[in-house]
């Protein structure tokens, strides 16, 4: 048995050499590949970045935009309240200004058929009957 253990001795060292290099290339292959992804890393973030700075100023602009919008919406907005305060005060203006006299002319015309109705009446309840001044008078009246 002695004289295997220098060969099993020998087959553990080359065991070991063959580990060791092994390890030693997958260090340099991890080593590369990081250097691969590190140039990818660089090459994607230059070419994304005139991507990234464009959505920057579409930002600023839709910002922009967007406050220019509300501050055109706000002052439409003043605008119409105005207008319709304008067209309620005409409004009211033109309803003073047109139904007073109407009604007051609705009123006298009501006045002129009343009249007219108990003239009708008069004759209706007397027909041919002329009234003469002294039967208009009152009776009772001493003067």
């Amino acid at each position: 048995m002695t004289d295997w253990s220098p060969v099993f001795l020998g087959v553990i060292a080359v065991a070991v050499v063959v580990m060791a290099c092994i390890q030693v290339g997958a260090i340099v292959a991890a080593a590369r590949l990081a250097q691969r992804v590190n140039r990818l890393a660089e090459r994607v973030e230059h070419d994304l970045a005139p991507v990234v700075a464009n959505l920057q100023t579409i930002g600023a602009e839709a910002a922009r935009a967007s406050a220019l919008a509300t501050a055109q919406v706000e002052r439409a907005d003043r605008l119409f309240a105005e207008v319709s305060a304008r067209v309620e005060e005409t409004v009211s203006t033109v309803q003073q200004a047109v139904m007073v006299p109407a009604r007051e002319g609705l009123a006298i015309m009501a006045g002129l058929r009343a009249a007219l109705a108990s003239v009708r009446e008069a004759r209706q309840v007397h027909p041919g009957r002329r009234t003469s001044r002294s039967d208009e008078d009152d009776p009772l009246f001493i003067g």
